[in-house]
């Protein structure tokens, strides 16, 4: 058989087997529907400072009639809106009084990003952030994660029964992460209950830190807010509660959300 014929028939069988072996790995690779900017829906009202009501929808889990909201978490050096009222011993806020988880689910994150954080990261840190609330409250509140490569998309006209999680540009450049949770907040407080939450952090206009990195989000400051979030505590705007985790605004670089403050443990408190 000619050399050269030979050399090009075993390189040609190489190339065949090594990309039938790459096509076949799995691989944490965007999916269709994530990366795709995240807007608010026509017909999001605005019914408080970073607070939107998304309206009502049929919940197919709990049989029940729903409302949503989207809470906006707006970078630090904006205008301090009035927002949620507190005082300076009382820093801490309920989406709606006895709006609760009142039973366990699981989640589930789309860790990829353009910024480079370790998707491994960021699911360890969502599950030790989830931890920081649960043991405060001594209570369980929201269940185990997950990591998929499936694409994800939050859900702002109906549930859909999975708690989500994952990085998309947000449509206005000052957003930095928008979390959305429905729920029956209004009637008898002991009907009230949240049923699914979405979370979605913004990796085109900002840099992602695992460190707490100047010109950067630490990514375990903003997600321990948004899981304030994902079990039922609003935003505060009064200053007297700027160093509570729940505080509205956040700034590159800063860390002080990572640790609940008083306030923050008083109202996971309260509130389960």
């Amino acid at each position: 058989m000619n050399k050269k014929f030979l050399v090009v028939l075993v390189a040609a069988a190489f190339l065949t087997v090594t990309v039938g072996w790459l096509v076949n790995q799995p691989s944490m690779v965007l999916a269709k529907g994530q990366g795709v900017k995240f807007s608010l829906p026509t017909n999001a009202v605005q019914v408080a400072d970073n607070l939107y009501s998304l309206g009502k929808a049929y919940d197919k889990k709990s049989g029940k009639q729903v409302e949503g909201y989207a809470i906006v978490h707006r970078k630090d050096g904006a205008a301090k809106p009035s927002g949620v009222k507190a005082g300076p011993t009382a820093c801490y806020g309920f989406l709606a009084k006895d709006a609760k988880w009142k039973w366990l689910e699981p989640w589930v994150v789309n860790p990829n990003n353009t910024r480079g954080i370790d998707p491994n990261f960021v699911f360890d840190n969502l599950t030790l952030d989830i931890g920081k609330w649960e043991s405060a409250a001594a209570y369980n509140i929201l269940g185990d994660g997950s990591m998929t490569a499936d694409a994800l998309v939050a859900d702002t006209i109906a549930t859909d029964g999975q708690n989500e999680v994952y990085f998309a540009d947000i449509d206005n450049s000052n957003t930095i992460a928008v979390t959305i949770i429905w729920g029956i907040f209004g009637g008898p407080t002991y009907n009230r209950k949240l049923v699914e939450w979405d979370m979605i952090f913004d990796d085109t206009t900002y840099d992602w830190s695992a460190s707490g990195e100047s010109g950067k989000m630490d990514f375990e400051n903003i997600a321990t807010h948004e899981l304030g979030h994902a079990m039922g505590l609003a935003d505060l705007y009064n200053s007297n509660c700027a160093n509570e985790t729940m505080y509205g605004y956040a700034a590159n670089g800063e860390t002080k959300k990572r640790d609940l403050n008083t306030g923050d443990i008083t109202g996971i408190n309260k509130l389960y």
